[in-house]
């Protein structure tokens, strides 16, 4: 009986609570969604097109077309994103782009990678469910990511592939409101990529950003640099909050650690964080970490970052010194004492280190990385960069 008690305690613990607005009445909200069957969301208006027999289930989008999948008035949320492609391979994934505008402004809220923003990061999916996205078969790309607006939407899909797309299927999933939500933010989404990072620099998840909102979340991509070895994830995450300098109010432990893990990262999904591709043949890694338990507010700007930091042995992190390789220790642990190297004027030689050459050394090292920021913002626009150019986005991608 004990037994059978602490498993009942265990599954309360580990299932979702039941949503309590389940059951509640929300007369002023529509249910609303478009498709190709039905691109405008009007009511009493879908599948007009072959008698009514699945007339218009896909449409095709020819290289450079921009094809708008939604374009609504007045107030409501996005609820459901849901899109599959025949082609997913990396330069499809990376070249199609997702924009999102909110409220009739010019700038989107959203301009992305579709791939990488569904979690089909660095273009290589995988079957997998979390809080936010889901690929349940590795094939269809889904999105639950609650996007409030006030008086209008645009959703548009832009084929920058020099390919022709003759299949694509989505459908997006909206309440049209009586009246918005006056305590709603606007979702937003930026991706940025440094083909190989700048050594002593830490990458940007999120360039800075003005006014109030919440972090949500970001996907990360990898691609370790072919002249370094071994592990690539020492760096701590930074959130520079609300007029951080030079020091971040929030620091982490480690690249792992952000995700939940640690000891190395292998391939899981879960909830809130997951690493989805551990592939060191390649050299490739991708991963997600949402704050969605433990909420990030801004109240005026913010700026994240993660440091690129690696490690490996003493022996092999003074070879690769030898060799010349783009690299800079800034630790060493032995056995639990931590030796700062970092404070030196100069760059130290592991040759001349007193230390075993199976100790453990921490250093600056360069690799390619990519993120896609989820946030939420006070405004419709963001001020960010615009979207790189196709080429850069599927550089070096296999």
């Amino acid at each position: 009986m004990a037994h059978r008690a602490l498993l009942l305690v265990l599954t309360a613990t580990l299932l979702p609570a039941a949503d309590p607005t389940l059951a509640r009445r929300r007369p002023g909200a529509h249910t609303r969604w478009s498709s190709f069957e039905n691109p405008t969301a009007a009511k009493g208006a879908g599948g007009a097109e072959n008698r009514g027999a699945k007339g218009h289930a896909f449409d095709a989008i020819a290289a450079g077309e921009t094809k708008t999948l939604l374009d609504v008035k007045g107030a409501g949320e996005i609820r459901r994103i849901w899109f599959t492609v025949r082609d997913r391979d990396p330069e499809m994934l990376r070249s199609m782009r997702l924009d999102i505008y909110w409220d009739g402004r010019p700038t989107p809220a959203v301009s992305v990678p579709a791939g990488d923003f569904f979690g089909a990061i660095l273009g290589r999916p995988v079957a997998f469910e979390n809080e936010l996205f889901s690929d349940p078969e590795g094939r269809s790309f889904n999105c639950y990511i609650p996007m409030p607006f006030r008086t209008g939407a645009r959703v548009t899909v832009t084929n920058e592939s020099a390919r022709h797309i003759p299949l694509f299927f989505y459908d997006i999933d909206t309440l049209a409101l009586d009246k918005p939500d006056a305590d709603s933010l606007y979702f937003h989404a930026s991706w940025h990529r440094e083909r190989w990072t700048t050594l002593g620099r830490d990458f940007e998840l999120l360039p800075h950003v003005q006014g109030e909102g919440r972090f949500l979340g970001v996907h990360v991509g990898v691609i370790t640099h072919p002249d370094n070895t071994g592990w690539w994830g020492e760096g701590e995450v930074k959130m520079y909050v609300d007029g951080d300098k030079d020091l971040p109010t929030i620091i982490g432990t480690g690249t792992e650690d952000y995700i939940g893990t640690g000891w190395g990262q292998g391939v899981y999904h879960q909830r809130y964080q997951g690493s989805l591709v551990s592939d060191a043949k390649a050299g490739q890694y991708a991963f997600y970490r949402y704050h969605i338990p433990d909420p990030v507010y801004f109240h005026k700007e913010l700026r994240v970052t993660m440091q690129q930091i690696g490690g490996d042995p003493k022996d092999k992190m003074t070879a690769m010194q030898k060799r010349g390789v783009a690299m800079r220790p800034v630790s060493v642990d032995q056995n639990g004492k931590f030796t700062k190297l970092n404070e030196a004027a100069e760059t130290v030689q592991l040759e001349s280190l007193k230390a075993p050459g199976d100790a453990w050394v921490n250093a600056y090292r360069r690799d390619d990385w990519s993120a896609v920021a989820l946030f939420y913002l006070d405004k419709p626009e963001n001020g960010l960069p615009a979207l790189a150019p196709v080429a850069l986005r599927t550089e070096g991608l296999k």
